[in-house]
């Protein structure tokens, strides 16, 4: 069996297991969740040598229908903020967690093999530090046919959000990023909000985003189900990803920034600018 599309959801849950459980048990239909700010609670007291109580075992919500992507706890207060849902259906599609290529506590990088050939899924949340944009700045990654990179972002910026006034060098570190791994920002024509406030004097705004394998099809056509932010602050997001050859193996040329190359070309772009 091969897959010919991904049906995906992605929602900033800021720990509700309430909400989270809904998800799982309303959106069977998906086939990958992307969860930011998942809760981690107390599921039982295990037995230990060192405390006659126990000690708590903590964990993230699972599901029978769900296979649970998530990286260790570290630390009851180092909680991680990414955890990704594959539908039980794709089982025999190989899912696996690559730590070994992507490992930050605010990144999930999921693989998996469709018609012998692999390809890559991310779900990130950025937060305030701005330590994932330096986590992949830095990181010299060689992913292939990464087909998107969702979640949270947590950045305000006129690029995506026409309400907002103000445009950052953190963003265009974004965009650069998302280019390495040829992928494209999806945008929708009408500017919809993704975080609604209920605190006095806050805006609404633009923070959750979708960047899509360049050339696919589907991109600047996602969802957003604003029914959610009557009852909740985050609009979740979805889209389906057709799995085409043509589209997946579309690439970018592009220079890598300090190197001898992006040299030759200022230098020839300022010659050409003189003559």
């Amino acid at each position: 069996m091969n897959l010919k599309d991904l049906k995906i959801f992605s929602q900033n849950i800021q720990k509700n297991n309430f909400i989270i459980n809904t998800i799982l048990k309303v959106y069977y239909n998906f086939d990958i969740i992307f969860i930011q700010e998942p809760s981690w609670t107390t599921i039982r007291s295990i037995l230990s040598s060192e405390n006659c109580e126990g000690v708590s075992l903590v964990g993230i919500v699972n599901h029978l229908n769900w296979l649970t992507f998530a990286r260790e706890l570290n630390s009851v207060n180092n909680f991680l903020r990414v955890i990704i849902y594959i539908n039980i259906r794709l089982f025999s599609f190989r899912f696996s967690l690559c730590k070994d290529i992507i490992n930050h506590r605010d990144i999930l990088l999921v693989s998996f093999f469709n018609n012998n050939n692999i390809f890559w899924i991310m779900n990130v949340y950025f937060h305030s530090s701005y330590s994932v944009l330096k986590y992949l700045k830095d990181t010299e990654a060689n992913i292939c046919n990464l087909l998107i990179m969702t979640g949270d972002f947590n950045i305000h910026d006129s690029f995506w959000d026409s309400s907002f006034p103000h445009h950052s060098s953190i963003s265009d570190d974004l965009i650069i990023i998302a280019d390495l791994f040829n992928l494209d920002l999806s945008t929708l024509s009408n500017q919809v909000l993704t975080r609604y406030s209920d605190i006095p004097g806050e805006s609404n705004l633009v923070i959750d985003l979708m960047f899509l394998c360049s050339g696919l099809s589907e991109l600047n056509n996602h969802l957003i189900h604003l029914e959610w932010h009557l009852i909740f602050d985050y609009a979740p997001l979805s889209i389906i990803i057709p799995i085409v050859e043509e589209n997946i193996n579309s690439f970018k040329f592009s220079i890598s920034k300090n190197s001898k190359e992006e040299m030759v070309f200022i230098k020839d772009v300022i010659i050409y600018q003189k003559s």
